[in-house]
């Protein structure tokens, strides 16, 4: 039997978006072309790979086994490609990152990958926990790197660096002359809080697991710097990562509410396919990673840009 790469790409592409027309737009195909290749791939194979509801495509079992195995040798030769092209094997690089880390870390790390490798492309999808998993699971990217738990059983998971939550309020708010606030006073404050399915939200969640139906959450936000605007115009307090707050605890336009009673510490992560082959790109990215926050104990203790 011989098949080709594109064929391999076709049928991955088809597996990730479970549609024909989807994966053959993707490619730069047309729809008939993409149809070709899955139908030849199966007629040489003797083997049917996707499930069939309508246009709907879904794996069956036998495609399930062949997507990490297809995923795998696409990205050797992609690097073999790029030897051969006289480059240096970092052809390509997708990244996902949590919020937090996206907007405080990724960026800077992508920044100096790409100053080392300025032949790499590197692509950053930034979205929450679920997402992201999710993401790593169906092979849409190469890694992730993320705030919250992931107990996926098809995912390597790996701790980076600690991070902690810390609750906050505005100057004028009365808990920002004491600095500390009793679980009864936090049941009685307005909140507001990351969506369901961020890890910051799952951290908390899990901190006041004992207390959340006496909560009062006023708003639920994808964005952390929307939060923080809101906490800022007095519409309620907040828990975020101290690594976004820190300047505005600098400036003083945002007050730390200290919580002896709440355990507000986790880990930032990183995450893989269990299966997916690891290209030179992601190992070098990782290593940059570790580098980057070597002899630091908490997200917020590293050192940064200021940030506005």
């Amino acid at each position: 039997m011989r098949f080709t790469l594109r064929q391999l790409q076709v049928f991955v592409a088809v597996a990730q978006q479970e549609s024909v027309s989807r994966a053959a737009g993707l490619l730069a195909l047309s729809q008939s072309a993409a149809s070709t290749s899955i139908t030849e791939l199966e007629r040489q194979s003797s083997c049917q790979l996707f499930d069939r509801a309508g246009k709907r495509l879904s794996l069956n079992a036998l495609g399930r086994q062949l997507l990490p195995q297809a995923v795998a040798l696409l990205d050797q030769a992609k690097e073999i490609e790029d030897l051969l092209n006289g480059k240096s094997g970092f052809g390509s690089l997708a990244v996902g990152a949590t919020l937090t880390i996206g907007n405080y870390l990724a960026t800077l790390l992508i920044g100096s990958f790409m100053q080392q490798h300025p032949e790499s492309q590197v692509k950053l999808h930034v979205q929450n926990t679920a997402h992201i998993v999710h993401q790593v699971a169906h092979y849409e990217i190469d890694l992730g790197l993320i705030e919250g738990d992931c107990s996926h059983p098809d995912i390597e998971v790996q701790t980076w660096v600690e991070d902690e939550l810390v609750v906050f309020c505005a100057p004028q708010h009365p808990l920002a002359q004491r600095g500390q606030a009793t679980m009864e006073e936090l049941t009685h404050e307005a909140w507001i809080l990351r969506e369901q399915g961020s890890g910051t939200r799952l951290t908390f969640d899990q901190a006041m697991r004992h207390h959340r139906s006496a909560l009062n959450i006023r708003l639920e936000l994808e964005h952390t710097e929307a939060i923080k605007r809101a906490v800022e115009s007095g519409l309620g307090i907040g828990c975020i990562s101290r690594l976004a707050l820190r300047d505005a605890f600098r400036r003083g336009s945002l007050v730390p509410v200290e919580t002896p009673d709440l355990d507000l510490a986790r880990q930032f992560y990183f995450i893989w396919h269990k299966q997916k082959y690891q290209t030179s790109a992601m190992r070098e990215f990782l290593e940059l990673c570790r580098t980057f926050t070597a002899g630091v104990q908490r997200s917020d203790e590293i050192v940064l840009p200021n940030i506005a």
